[in-house]
């Protein structure tokens, strides 16, 4: 497995992948790896002949300095991970490497990223696509595999590749869950034992939902019923709550008659977690 701390580094190594007729699939991640990280691997590795997957804590997508340092990180385990996923390369940028002194271009889906969960953490998604769009130009792949975890995240990244034109195919792989039902996320390891317990009523009340959808039911009876279990757990603070139409996020009321994306943002003790699930009637 190649390990590459520069642009150039990794542009060569890809070039030397496509000389040899090799197809080539990108699995961003922000490090301190997990089972739903490893599954994009997997799903790049079941669709590409190379597996590219890049480390780098983002920090224009941070809001505040004190959530960026204090963003879980072990390289050595992160990369060793990696190698016996089968991954052949990975980049490992500092920041100033994708950032460059005097760099001052964003890009930006002005509608996606100022909406639902982008009201909650005001500039984002905006730092989430000026990095997705820089990591794409460094190493050129076919495909790029993102969690569905992020459903709006993923919504997201597919517009601005569709709009600016990157012949790159987005795939979107479902989201990975602990026993318990919690969503797996590099965050889950700052829960205190009290926060992690509680963390699964996000699960519970998505559960719920999709049930209550099945048997017939409203948006709004919906929005109440998810409002209501989070409200029940004391540990959990419900930061946002969207109940909206599936793939362009567009708001929806009344009888829910087709696919619907539920988006939960709640906080336990300080930290953010999100989940989400797509529900059919």
């Amino acid at each position: 497995m190649l390990i590459c701390r520069t642009v150039a580094e990794c542009r060569a190594a890809v070039a030397g992948f496509r000389q040899a007729g090799d197809t080539v699939g990108l699995v961003p991640t922000m490090g301190y790896l997990h089972d739903g990280h490893l599954s994009l691997v997997a799903a790049a590795k079941a669709r590409t002949d190379r597996v590219v997957v890049t480390i780098f804590v983002n920090p224009t997508q941070f809001g505040e300095a004190a959530d960026l340092d204090a963003y879980p990180r072990d390289e050595a385990r992160d990369i060793a991970l990696l190698q016996a996923a089968g991954v052949d390369l990975v980049l490992i940028p500092e920041v100033a490497e994708v950032y460059p002194q005097g760099d001052e271009t964003i890009v930006e889906t002005t509608r996606l990223a100022n909406m639902l969960h982008g009201k909650v953490r005001p500039g984002h998604f905006r730092g989430v696509t000026t990095v997705v769009a820089r990591l794409f130009n460094f190493v050129g792949p076919d495909i790029a595999c993102f969690g569905e975890k992020d459903y709006q995240q993923l919504q997201v990244i597919r517009k601005m590749t569709r709009d600016l034109a990157f012949p790159i195919e987005i795939v979107g792989c479902p989201t990975v869950r602990e026993a318990d039902g919690l969503a797996m996320s590099s965050r889950n390891v700052r829960l205190t034992p009290e926060d992690r317990a509680a963390a699964v009523v996000l699960n519970k009340a998505l559960t719920l939902a999709e049930d209550a959808t099945r048997a017939g039911t409203t948006v709004e009876a919906l929005r109440d019923l998810i409002a209501g279990t989070i409200a029940a757990e004391p540990r959990a603070t419900l930061r946002g709550l969207d109940v909206v139409h599936a793939g362009d996020l567009a708001e929806v009321s009344g009888p829910v008659t087709e696919t619907t994306a539920i988006m939960l943002s709640v906080e336990f003790g300080g930290i953010l977690l999100i989940d989400q699930r797509e529900v059919t009637p």
